[in-house]
């Protein structure tokens, strides 16, 4: 038996899961924007409550590494590395982009390629691309979307886009190969199918050095001058 705890906090949903040996348990999602800094504890704590387990019955903790939100990733990560060194259990960390493709990969059976995309300011966004067998053909990359981009997968291929900045990209990428999905966000959910086969594998992250994979430098505003 493997119960691995999941957190996905890349996103404005901030999601927790809890699966047995692959199979999901029980989850919970929170749709209200920085919800993570003040209830991503307590919802781990009401699910286990709920499930009816103790911290110390988890045998691993798996977070979404990002890319994504800066501060939801840093959140999401140092709780589950304070998990993982209280309870002596491994972390395990999966691309955030990835287990948005596990989402939405069993809904196509035709050869089609999946871009989830998230938002990273302007008309930058955060995208792999991958097949609908869950295999990454293009790498994850900050991608300023214009008329031109995916043009020559588009001219061969039906694409997928999807996640929270796929809807600014709709104007902008015209091509009839291109199909927009709305409302898929990240979740634990499958961040906790995806962990179960890095837990078998044994790919384990080092406490110690592991950061989140933020893709870019996080940029702080400068104030406003007064007058």
């Amino acid at each position: 038996m493997s119960l691995i705890l999941s957190l996905e906090t890349a996103s404005p949903v901030c999601s927790v899961a809890l699966h047995d040996d692959g199979i999901i348990k029980a989850s919970s999602h929170l749709y209200i924007s920085q919800s993570a800094s003040s209830q991503l504890a307590v919802m781990v704590d009401e699910l286990l409550k709920r499930c009816d387990l103790k911290p110390n019955q988890l045998n691993a903790v798996a977070v979404s590494e990002g890319p994504g939100s800066y501060t939801g990733l840093r959140i999401g990560v140092a709780t589950a590395k304070g998990l993982c060194y209280a309870l002596d259990i491994p972390l395990i960390a999966v691309n955030t982009l990835e287990s948005m493709v596990q989402k939405v990969a069993n809904q196509f059976s035709d050869e089609v390629i999946l871009c989830p995309m998230l938002d990273a300011r302007r008309m930058e966004v955060y995208c792999l691309l991958a097949n609908n067998k869950g295999d990454v053909l293009e790498p994850t990359q900050a991608k300023v979307i214009d008329e031109s981009s995916f043009e020559k997968v588009l001219s061969k291929n039906k694409v997928v886009f999807f996640g929270n900045g796929a809807a600014k990209c709709k104007a902008v990428i015209t091509s009839p190969n291109a199909i927009f999905l709305s409302d898929i966000v990240p979740s634990a959910e499958q961040i906790g199918e995806l962990s179960f086969k890095k837990f078998q594998a044994k790919h384990f992250e080092d406490l110690a050095d592991f950061e989140p994979f933020y893709l870019k430098d996080f940029l702080i505003k400068k104030p406003k001058p007064a007058f």
